[in-house]
Order: C-alpha cells, then structure tokens, then sequence
C-alpha cells in the first residue's frame, strides 16, 4: 500500500501560473474592497458587481496553465497516494491531472442556488449572470466560500490530515483559519515540509523542514527527494521479503 502524501496549497502556487492572490498589502483585490466582492452582503447589495468580478476571475483562469509545481504533485501520484487540500478555487491541480483535491474555499468554475448550498452546477464557459436561476427559481452565485460562511470541506480535510504519513504546505501563509489549524490533525510523528520564499510563522514541532523556494522550484526538489525516499523504502521491503 502506497503512503499517504496530504498537501495544503494556497495562493502562492496559482500566482506562477498568473492569477491574481487574493488580496493585495492595501487590503484591496482587484481594485474592489473584499467586503464588496468576497461577503454575502456584498452580493446582495450588488449582485451583479459580484457576479461580474467573478466572471472576469473564471475568464482569467481560463487561460492559465499548470506550472511546475502543480505538475510535481501530480508526479508524485506515482509512489504515493496524494491528497491535495487546496484554499484556492482555480482548477490548475485538476488540469495538471491530480486525482484527488478537495478545494476548502469552493470552485471557481461552480455555481450553486442561493436557497439551497448543496445545488451546485458546472458552469459551462466562464460567464454567469443575473437571471440565471437554479432549478429551485432562486438567483445563481458563485460557488465560493465567502468571508462570514461556514467551510463545509474542513471535516474531511482534517480526515485527510490525521491519515498523513508526510504533510506538505506550499503558497501559503499559515495566517487564514480553519484552513491554518488543519496542521493541528498531523500527527506530531509525521514529517511537515513547508515550502514557501517566506517561512511562515509556525509553532515549532517535530520532523519540520523548510525549503525557501517558490512553489514550482520547491516542489521539484521536494519531488526528487520523496520520489528517492519512496524508491529506498520499496528496495528495503523487498530485501526484507527475499531474507
């Protein structure tokens, strides 16, 4: 059985590929303050400036294209079973061909009913409007988990993070709740990488290792480094069955 690798991406890993982090130093994204674009009372007080701003998100990632780090997780599928928990709602780890991710902040490329969280439709193309409906007649919003929402993702992903046998956190601050308290479910034998050009500030633990790259160039090292690490443990197993 293969071991298991969870990995929690944020912001940093999309940023190589070109789409926008969520927020710039002045607290703005995209020029809009977060409350008007990224708040269930933004939405209702201006739906159709929410739906647009989104629109021209889907329409960017559209366009965007795995990087290397995207595709060194995917790499990783070969020796391990590999659990992406991902903040960001692109769909850059679903075109690089990894199997499993669980997205904690919704999906871009989703819609779902005002009335009812649990209707969700696939949007086809990167344009939704007003007067678009669910099939319970209310009004269509971005399936994204704005500020203020319940994350209904976090359960299995704290699952996913008590099953780890390695943790690996890439792009991302460790600043964000829940999504930063998933560490808290790794058990405390099980080895932590951190790959980010700024470390962030974490309580010490064991087994923790930091590689003060970008994602892409991080994930590279990192991948020949499991990749070996995985290649040592099957010679050693097989020596053990040959004895």
């Amino acid at each position: 059985m293969k071991k298991k690798i969870v990995v929690l991406t944020g912001a940093g890993i999309s940023a190589e590929s070109g789409i926008a982090t969520f927020r710039d130093s002045n607290g703005l994204w995209e020029n809009h303050a977060i409350e008007e674009v990224a708040t269930p009372e933004g939405f209702r007080k201006n739906p159709a400036l929410v739906l647009e701003f989104y629109n021209q998100r889907r329409k960017q990632a559209m366009s965007a294209q795995p990087n290397d780090g995207h595709l060194a997780l995917k790499a990783l599928e070969a020796f391990y079973e590999v659990q992406i928990i991902t903040q960001n709602v692109d769909n850059l780890h679903e075109k690089a061909g990894s199997v499993n991710v669980l997205h904690l902040h919704g999906e871009l490329f989703q819609s779902r009913s005002t009335l009812n969280s649990r209707k969700i439709y696939e949007i086809d193309g990167w344009e939704l409007k007003l007067g678009d409906l669910a099939e319970d007649g209310s009004q269509l919003r971005p399936n994204i988990v704005w500020f203020g929402e319940d994350v209904p993702n976090i359960i299995p992903a704290a699952q996913h993070c008590a099953e780890a046998d390695i943790f690996i956190i890439v792009g991302t601050s460790m600043q964000v709740y829940p999504a930063a308290g998933l560490i808290d479910y790794v058990p405390k034998s099980v080895p932590v990488y951190v790959i980010d050009p700024h470390i962030p500030s974490m309580q010490s633990r064991k087994n923790l290792t930091f590689i003060q790259e970008t994602g892409s160039t991080g994930l590279k090292q990192l991948h020949e480094i499991l990749r070996n690490l995985s290649i040592k443990l099957s010679d050693a197993k097989t020596s053990r069955n040959f004895e």
